[in-house]
């Protein structure tokens, strides 16, 4: 399961009953968290939401908010023509990202790196290195090598693009600590499950690796998490 599949309510239900089937263990957490709330987001556009991850990237929330809300401001798409899609009308361009001036961007907040690394997307959005619009018919490993040419995104970042904008199901972040700590809570490992473990572990996720990441997540916030 790879190309232009999603992940929608239907497969979210059938992903839970498979993980219940095949992982008893999967299965109790589930069972105890509750149907999983992963849908891809959809709003604004694929190079908005990566302006996003980038700016957002060591900063608390409400920092993070107030600089991308100047960011936003600064470089949003201008409607070239009556009925413009709604979602690119509220979107960072490419275009604008490139014509603002170092200072411009730098006002909003952003470091020099991130000023760097926002202006490489955009470059690579703009001369389609980064084919956005070709990302529905290209494979979960074709995307990360693509996102990891650009600056400032790595594989985790690209990994969590995957996830939560694409709704690809079966993205297994392996280096993601709170998955990690998620999978020693369930599996009641001793140790943190390095990536060669976690890997081994997750075999009876697959096809639905992005889920299960998901039910790891949460199982950390469960109110008596000291149980599992």
């Amino acid at each position: 399961m790879d190309r232009a599949v999603t992940l929608s309510r239907t497969r979210l239900d059938e992903a839970q009953a498979a993980l219940a089937a095949s992982d008893p263990r999967m299965g109790a957490v589930i069972e105890q968290v509750g149907p999983c709330t992963m849908l891809p987001r959809r709003e604004g556009t694929h190079f908005g939401h990566l302006a996003r991850n980038i700016i957002y990237q060591q900063l608390s929330g409400t920092a993070a908010a107030t600089i991308h809300g100047r960011f936003t401001a600064l470089v949003v798409e201008t409607p070239t023509a009556k009925g413009a899609h709604s979602a690119s009308a509220s979107s960072p361009d490419p275009r604008a990202v490139l014509n603002a001036s170092e200072e411009a961007l730098r006002a909003c907040g952003l470091s020099t790196a991130k000023v760097r690394a926002v202006r490489d997307l955009a470059e690579h959005v703009i001369d389609e290195r980064l084919p956005l619009q070709a990302f529905d018919r290209m494979s979960d490993q074709e995307i990360v090598d693509a996102l990891v040419q650009v600056r400032g995104i790595g594989p985790w970042t690209a990994q969590m693009f995957l996830m939560f904008r694409l709704g690809r199901p079966d993205v297994l972040p392996v280096l993601d600590l709170g998955v990690r700590k998620g999978a020693q809570r369930i599996y009641r490992t001793r140790a943190l499950p390095d990536a060669t473990r976690l890997t081994k572990i997750a075999r009876n996720w697959r096809p639905w690796a992005s889920v299960a990441s998901w039910y790891c997540w949460r199982v950390l916030d469960l109110e008596d998490a000291a149980g599992w």
